[in-house]
Formats: C-alpha cells, structure tokens, sequence
C-alpha cells in the first residue's frame, strides 16, 4: 500500500532560493510539485523523504532560474486490488461506511459489509445487522479487502472494499469468530 520510489527530475531553482542550501531549496521545490499529487502509474504521492541534487546546474536563455538533475525519494501510497488491509471508520451514511486508509477514505457500500440486512440509525450513526445485532460505528477498526481502485491525475480518487469474506469486517468480530472455533475444536477433542 505504502511505497518508496526514486523518481529523477530536473527542478529549477529561482532567484529567490540562491541564498538557501541547494538541498533545501530541491526539497522545497519537489515538495510543492509533487505532494499530494498523483502520478499517474504510481499512486498518490504523500512526502518527498529526501533528495540527492547535482551541484551544477544549468541556465536556459530568458529564464532566471539554475536548473539541477536531482534523484528524489518519495512516499507514495498505492492501494493494490486484492489487497487486505486495516482502517478505521471515519464515517457512517445510510448507503455504507467511509474507512480511512492512508491519506485517503474507501467506500465500504452497505451491500459489501455482511451477509445480513442492516438498518441505518442516523441518530447514532450506526449501521445494524437485523439478525447478528452486529453495528458499525465511526472509530471501529476494520479488516477488509479492496475490490476497486480509481486514482488518476486530477482526481480526488475512489476506492471500495469489502469485509463479507472470511476473516474480514470489524477486528471484534474477527476475534469473536476465531474464540467460537477454538472452542469448536476443543469441543470435539481435536
């Protein structure tokens, strides 16, 4: 989910910045272009962790800024499909849940949550299983799978997932799941 690239670019530096370290000013520099962007191929990129900056630069006729080749670290989260991961519920609608994932939210769609029907209480913010009496509410960890992933360039992206598997939905169920089996097995003399 989270990644560390090494991306090569040639940045300019401007006037203003000459009197800054070379570094800082490329890491400035790389931080305004790059964070909380997203490149395509990659994913969403969340930091520049550091930057190595060729000393000299070079100058283009009618431009005032020195340009530097420059290798640069970055933070990139790019949520794969398939992939199971663990959030919290940040917040509870009457069509599902929105899980924070990394600096992003994934839509848990009240059909993907379990195999029961569930009631929204928008008083309480609570979604509950009419047979189990299982609820979901904002702050509950949750273990789930992604099913679909839209990231690109110029948008804000959209991920959904699922916890009507095995061994997925919220931890306390998981739990809950895993005690009545070892009790099954220790039941039946295993």
């Amino acid at each position: 989910m989270f990644t560390l690239i090494e991306l090569d670019e040639v940045i300019g530096i401007p006037p203003r910045d000459f009197s800054k370290p070379l570094r800082e000013a490329a890491i400035e520099r790389l931080r305004s272009l790059y964070e909380g962007t997203v490149i395509e191929d990659v994913g969403y990129v969340v930091m520049i962790i550091d930057v190595e900056v060729e000393p000299i630069g070079f100058l283009i006729p009618r431009d005032g800024s020195i340009y530097h080749k420059a290798r640069a670290k970055l933070l990139v989260f790019s949520p794969r499909i398939q992939e199971v991961a663990e959030g919290e519920i940040v917040e509870i609608t009457e069509f599902g849940a929105f899980i924070r994932i990394g600096p992003m939210d994934a839509l848990l769609h009240i059909s993907q949550v379990m195999d029961d029907y569930l009631s929204y209480d928008e008083r309480h913010s609570i979604l509950l299983g009419k047979k189990t009496g299982k609820k979901l509410e904002v702050g509950d960890d949750v273990r789930f799978r992604i099913v679909a992933v839209s990231i690109s360039p110029g948008t804000t992206g959209k991920i959904s997932v699922t916890t009507r598997q095995p061994y997925l939905g919220k931890i306390e169920w998981i739990k809950e799941t895993l005690e009545q089996m070892k009790a099954k097995t220790v039941a039946e003399g295993r």
